[in-house]
């Protein structure tokens, strides 16, 4: 491995760190800047749909800029851009401006998610093996530090201003710094002549997309609902109850930490089915078992469950097109959704029926992971495909 590719892998991962301490931040001390702008229930959830609508618009127009421009230059504007952003919440003097700042949040780190997610994908390439699952671990590293350091923050008693605007401080040079690193995509303007402005992609990006979505789905509804699930459904004590994230995300990380090594060695299509069968298990276990601290327990074997799918289908689409950033872009947009929608559709559902039966959601949901993946095509089995468009014969595998 040269200096040179070693030092863009750990630009790749310090890059998710990052982005995972700016998006954790602001979730961890959302309940202080409810308490400082007066904000009911209901607008700290407006505000959370703004920021994820911003984040879900630029996601799906960075189809034709990833074509022109590659990661490589949208991330040099975009990260810093993500962490001056936060730094316009942490200000934020009112609702309103509030709404602005959270929306301006979330269309810079669309651009951030997208990109971050293609220079993974260049550098998988440059390596010539799997590397995205440990990107995605260092998401994992930077959301739980972000919650570390927002409880060492809210013990010292640090405004919530103060500590949001020294987290954005910190970020931005870093991420200026981090940019060095970064390497080029394969040729983004001669793809663009050649495809024009939006380039056509293959049926398998959208078929990954459809596993994104499930996948994220899945996450966004075991983040927002879980705990309400232990403590109103299980009767578990509302500190129990609140182990139950934590524990999904350790499993999480576990997973993405080994993520890259089991698919070198099982290959990336098996990997996605088996990760979707262990989804739909370990949650039908939490569901229905009738003891919290063994619902709290088997939290941790559906974050190992879920934790590689999104990442592989980021790397699967990458691998689909000569040029990964378009395919990421669409990929990833898909995938959003599903980490939008999910919540709400499990409050929806669970006013008709029941939480418990509309958490039954998650395993559905696994079950549809596990059968899409019998259609996806055997390249990336052990590796990344070769830097090249796919042939025009390429079928997808049942």
């Amino acid at each position: 491995m040269t200096r040179d590719l070693r030092r863009a892998r750990n630009g790749a991962i310090l890059t998710f760190v990052l982005g995972g301490l700016l998006c954790g931040s602001m979730t961890v001390r959302l309940p202080a800047l409810s308490d400082k702008l007066g904000l009911s229930e209901s607008s700290v959830g407006l505000t959370l749909l703004v920021w994820g609508l911003g984040a879900l618009v630029t996601m799906q127009s960075m189809r034709r800029v990833m074509t022109r421009f590659g990661s490589r230059s949208v991330l040099r504007v975009g990260a810093p851009l993500c962490a001056a952003t936060l730094a316009l919440v942490a200000f934020a003097p009112a609702f309103p401006a509030l709404l602005v700042a959270a929306g301006l949040f979330g269309l810079a780190f669309g651009a951030l998610d997208v990109a971050m997610n293609a220079q993974g994908s260049t550098v998988e390439r440059a390596h010539g093996r799997p590397l995205m699952n440990g990107m995605h671990a260092g998401w994992c590293v930077g959301a739980m530090g972000a919650g570390v350091v927002g409880a060492a923050a809210i013990a010292a008693g640090l405004p919530v201003t103060v500590h949001l605007a020294l987290v954005a401080l910190a970020a931005l040079p870093a991420l200026v710094l981090v940019s060095r690193s970064y390497l080029p995509d394969p040729a983004p303007e001669a793809a663009a002549s050649r495809a024009g402005t939006r380039q056509k992609l293959p049926p398998v990006v959208y078929l990954l997309g459809v596993i994104a979505f499930c996948a994220f789905m899945v996450e966004g509804t075991i983040a927002d609902w879980n705990g309400l699930y232990l403590r109103g459904t299980l009767g578990a004590p509302e500190a129990l109850a609140a182990l139950g994230y934590p524990v999904f995300q350790a499993g999480m990380l576990l997973a993405r930490l080994a993520g890259d090594r089991v698919r070198t060695r099982f290959g990336a299509r098996s990997m996605i089915a088996f990760s979707g069968l262990g989804t739909a298990v370990s949650f039908a276990v939490v569901i229905t078992v009738p003891w919290a601290p063994l619902a709290v327990a088997v939290m941790f074997f559906v974050g190992v469950s879920v934790a590689t799918v999104s990442p592989v289908a980021m790397s699967m689409a990458g691998d689909a097109t000569r040029n990964p950033g378009p395919a990421i872009a669409q990929t990833g947009a898909m995938g959003y959704t599903g980490l939008l929608l999910g919540p709400v559709v499990i409050g929806f559902l669970s006013d008709l029926i029941s939480l418990r039966a509309a958490l039954g959601a998650a395993v559905v949901l696994g079950l549809a992971i596990a059968l899409a993946a019998r259609f996806l095509p055997r390249y990336g089995t052990a590796a990344p495909a070769p830097a090249r468009a796919p042939e025009p014969g390429l079928t997808l595998a049942v």
